[in-house]
Order: C-alpha cells, then structure tokens, then sequence
C-alpha cells in the first residue's frame, strides 16, 4: 500500500508509520489524536481515498493519503460501507503498529462521510455502530474532516 504526503512524497505504509512516529517523538508529552478517513468518487470507475491524519492537537498536524481505484461502486449504501470498512482496517494496522512500537494509549478516530443532511443520514446508526463496536470513536459531518475534507480532495 502506497501513501502520499504532500511534504514527503511517495512512501509505503511502513515508511508512512515510520514518519508519524518521528513526528510523535518530537513532542511526546503533548496530546495528538490519529484519523482515519476515507471517501470515494465514482465515474467510471471508483477512486477510493483513504486519509491518515495525525493532529498535533493545538499545533497542526501531518496527513497522508492512498488513492486507489475499484470497479465502480453504484450503491451509496455499499459505498459507505467499503469506505467505513476500507478506513477500519489501516486503522487496525496501524494502533497493532503503534502497540508494538510502544504507544497504546492513543485517541483513534474514524471519520465517516456521513451526515444527519442528504442521502446518507439514514445509514447513520449502522456505521457509527461499526466503528465503535470495532473499538474506535466514530465521527460524522460536519466534524469528520479526515474524510470529507482531506480524503475528498484527492478523489477528484
């Protein structure tokens, strides 16, 4: 899996985990909170985006995104689903990653691009239910910015 930074560039996912510790160890007594978002856009096919954002809380942050492309996804219901999914298993790896190097005890959310206006409100309940029965804090617009913010603007 290959992630992106906007100041580092083309990095693998282990590499990605590397540079967020790094940025972890500069300040390690101060609070930083781990997101993961993901959004799609489909035309012909599916752009599935998935972001990585670890926030310096007070201070900024970094973030890091993988694009890929799937058969095109028509049913926004299975859309959120494998977008909900898809940003559950990174952060799966991840907090195993973060475990083993060390650093347990992390705010981990996932930010779902889902909201309580439009289309998607409906599937709220089963998503958010998703993510906190996979042992994360679940987000939803308008404060799921991993997802609808920076995860969307690498899908166009």
């Amino acid at each position: 899996m290959i992630f992106e930074s906007p100041t580092k560039g083309r990095m693998s996912f282990e590499e990605m985990f590397t540079d967020l510790l790094e940025f972890l160890n500069r300040e390690p007594h101060d609070q930083y909170r781990l997101i993961i978002g993901t959004d799609s856009h489909t035309r012909h096919d599916t752009v599935l985006v998935t972001a990585v954002v670890i926030h310096h809380l007070g201070k900024g942050g970094r973030y890091y995104f993988h694009r890929s492309h799937r058969r095109a996804i028509k049913s926004l219901r299975q859309k959120i689903f494998y977008e909900t999914s898809t940003s559950l298993t990174v952060a799966s790896k991840l907090t195993e990653m973060l475990e083993k190097a060390g650093v347990a005890d992390f705010d981990v959310q996932i930010h779902i691009d889902v909201g309580r206006q439009g289309e998607t409100k409906e599937l709220i309940r089963e998503i958010v239910g998703m993510v906190t029965g996979s042992g994360y804090r679940a987000a939803i617009k308008p404060d799921s910015f991993g997802a609808s913010t920076v995860a969307d603007k690498y899908t166009k």
